[in-house]
């Protein structure tokens, strides 16, 4: 089991026991903001950031400003200018700082004015706006916005082998826990493509990254998916019917603001030959098929090439809780095991952090994925959607 590191935080008594429940709200001061912030988190596809631009991004109810240097190097600032507040992304990128449209008062990558051009006796030593630290990896822009020393930003040895890869980044209507909580029961309803099966038994472990979701199906074998603390989970899927060579996956689920989630998800094909397709699905066909003016058996009937159903089915699910479910409202059962101990875990760690005392230090590794005791489960495949005969 992995250690435990400290928490710099003040002690704080202004949190009840409902707030250690609370894993939706995630912006400024909230305790499961907190928390999100002690973790690096994906902000931006680096590909939608050429050098020379600057763009603004909301991560968790705050705002900010991304940019590229002239260097090629990504930096993260406050939102607006320290001076009169105008939105710092509407202005110039020069070399790796960046330039206030409004009066030109100029900022490098740390945050620090450096130029103040219409001041007759510059006060620049004065004036500083908040940065915060990036790393590019596998295509993504990460960002570490807590306080203090940044942990090392966790690596993926598998995702860095030879293969083909796609990147998704999707923006989903609902609170970013509607999409984290989602377990592999529905897997035999969901995504059946209208051939419901008989589900899978669950059962669930804690790890030294976060939660071992263990599926047993009826005819004995077992797929384990693994959830990282406190957004991502990885699943290593071996050759099968469905995907001639296999793939691995890992993705992490970001909260924009309470009612809005970017879900970035990185593919590796191992066969530089075969490749996932580049559909997508649309906001607007899951309203629709929400408000009954499609049935997403229609798409079954007459499929359309451009959609990829899967995800389509998970927003249905997800977004069709509300933006934030009611989960007072729930009934929870034996098969929702793996629900109830991942809301625990998150309930314990908040609890933690609001009484200053230490919390986890999770940790990743591949050996997760190759642990012998779950070797069968490499025989990887969907029981619940029929294979082509």
């Amino acid at each position: 089991m992995g250690g435990r590191v400290a928490i710099a935080d003040q002690v704080t008594s202004r949190y009840t026991e409902a707030d250690y429940a609370d894993f939706v709200h995630t912006g400024p001061g909230t305790l499961a903001g907190r928390y999100m912030r002690t973790f690096w988190q994906p902000v931006s596809r680096a590909d939608d950031l050429p050098p020379g631009r600057a763009k603004p991004i909301r991560i968790m109810s705050e705002d900010f400003t991304l940019y590229r240097g002239e260097s090629g190097a990504a930096h993260l600032v406050a939102f607006r200018c320290a001076h009169r507040g105008t939105q710092l992304s509407t202005g110039w990128v020069e070399g790796d700082s960046i330039r206030c449209f409004y009066h030109g008062w100029k900022y490098d990558a740390n945050g620090r004015c450096i130029e103040q051009p219409a001041e007759p006796t510059p006060f620049c030593e004065r004036i500083r706006v908040r940065s915060y630290p990036t790393e590019e990896y596998l295509g993504i822009i990460f960002a570490y916005l807590g306080e203090g020393q940044a942990p090392p930003l966790p690596r993926y040895p598998a995702m860095e082998k030879p293969g083909v890869f796609r990147l998704g980044v999707s923006l989903i209507a609902c609170n970013f826990f509607n999409v984290l909580d989602n377990d592999s029961t529905h897997g035999e309803f969901a995504h059946s493509r209208g051939r419901p099966r008989t589900p899978a038994r669950q059962s669930v472990e804690e790890t030294e990254w976060g939660l071992a979701e263990i599926s047993t199906y009826p005819d004995g074998w077992q797929r384990v998916k693994q959830w990282g603390m406190p957004n991502v989970d990885r699943i290593d899927a071996p050759a099968q019917d469905d995907w001639p060579t296999g793939y691995d996956t890992v993705s992490w689920k970001v909260p924009v603001d309470d009612e809005h989630t970017y879900h970035f998800s990185q593919h590796l094909m191992r066969d530089p030959k075969f490749h996932l397709e580049r559909a997508g699905y649309s906001s607007e066909l899951v309203e629709e098929i929400l408000t009954g003016k499609l049935r997403i058996q229609d798409l079954y009937e007459d499929p359309d090439p451009s959609i990829s159903l899967t995800p389509l089915e998970h927003s249905i699910c997800q977004v069709g809780q509300g933006p934030i479910a009611d989960r007072a409202q729930e009934n929870l059962g034996a098969s929702d095991i793996v629900v109830i101990t991942f809301r625990k875990l998150w309930t314990r760690e908040l609890q933690a952090l609001a009484d200053g005392r230490p919390l986890r230090q999770w940790q990743y590794s591949d050996d997760l994925l190759l642990s012998p005791r779950w070797e069968q489960s490499r025989r990887w495949t969907n029981p619940a959607i029929p294979t082509a005969s």
